[in-house]
């Protein structure tokens, strides 16, 4: 009887204790159950230093931004600038997933940068900056069919900006460099009038005279054709050596009166003469502009001038074609 009252004893335990198991095990598989309701397992994507939000598949989202953000094919972008892009594995709370929205933060920090062509014009500061490699080349054809002159050392250069450029700063770039180039144009074409046997005269011999006597006239002050330009002017007016060169003359010759003549090289050389004073010796090396002696009458003068004469190889040629 004893034995018998044992046994159902342990048979009351044993079912207790299954029971528990039973209502533990239910009460586990509840909790585990709201928890997969109300949370998921997701991605933390972080954007540089800042967490924006949170994700259920992190391979279709790399994928997205790899394929529609970074990898794009449009015109003239370079590449595309984005933070870095890092995941970090969490459950949350199934409210908080919203690929879409952390894809637009993704979208809103990349940043195009585009290819922007420079074309510029040697050591000019002015520049044009287009949106296409062929926009590029079709204005240094066009610049260089126009001003082959004076350019041709245009240049394309590629830069990376991030913003393109608008038509209306194209078209204000080109008119820049076609103005600078123009004002080149038209200086080299001073300089080649200016230019005899390729010496140029940057400067002119006096400031503010008057032509009194051309070159090749007859007048009954002298015997022979006149072979300068006279320049009447004040006396004492400083003269002006018109380009480089060495002193050759400095003194009185002839019928000149106080004479200056200046070897410019090339066989070419400058008379100035009725000088009241001289500045310079013979073998003085003088620059463009620099004053070599002043205005008088000396010599076979009826009045203040310059006697101003060019040679190129011994023989006289009309000033004017070159200056005044």
């Amino acid at each position: 009887m004893t034995f018998i009252l044992n046994e159902d004893l342990i048979d009351y335990n044993l079912k207790k204790k299954i029971n528990i198991y039973k209502i533990i095990t239910i009460a586990i598989v509840l909790i585990i159950s709201i928890i997969l309701i109300k949370f998921k397992p997701a991605y933390a994507v972080t954007l540089g230093e800042e967490e924006i939000g949170y994700i259920g598949n992190r391979t279709e989202f790399q994928e997205e931004i790899d394929n529609n953000i970074l990898n794009t094919n449009k015109e003239n972008i370079a590449f595309v600038a984005l933070d870095n892009v890092s995941y970090s594995f969490e459950f949350v709370d199934r409210s908080l997933i919203n690929e879409e929205k952390v894809m637009d933060k993704v979208k809103e920090n990349a940043q195009n940068i585009y290819f922007v062509y420079e074309v510029s014009s040697g050591n000019d500061e002015n520049a044009v900056y287009v949106n296409s490699l062929e926009e590029a080349k079709s204005l240094v054809e066009t610049l260089k069919k126009n001003y082959s002159e004076v350019e041709d050392d245009l240049k394309i250069t590629t830069l990376y900006l991030e913003n393109q450029i608008s038509e209306e700063e194209i078209k204000e770039a080109k008119a820049k460099i076609s103005q600078s180039l123009d004002a080149k144009l038209e200086e080299k074409k001073q300089r080649d009038k200016r230019t005899v046997n390729g010496i140029y005269l940057a400067s002119l011999p006096l400031t503010g005279g008057t032509i009194s006597s051309r070159y090749g006239s007859v007048e009954g002050v002298r015997d022979h054709v006149h072979g300068g330009l006279d320049l009447a002017a004040s006396y004492g007016t400083p003269i002006k050596a018109v380009a480089d060169g060495v002193v050759k003359t400095a003194g009185k010759t002839g019928g000149y009166g106080n004479l200056v003549v200046i070897d410019h090289g090339n066989g070419v050389e400058t008379y100035y003469g009725h000088c009241s004073s001289i500045n310079v010796t013979v073998g003085t090396e003088v620059k463009a502009g620099e004053t070599i002696a002043k205005v008088g009458s000396t010599g076979n003068s009826t009045g203040n001038h310059l006697h101003f004469e060019i040679r190129i190889n011994g023989s006289s040629v009309n000033p004017q074609k070159y200056i005044y």
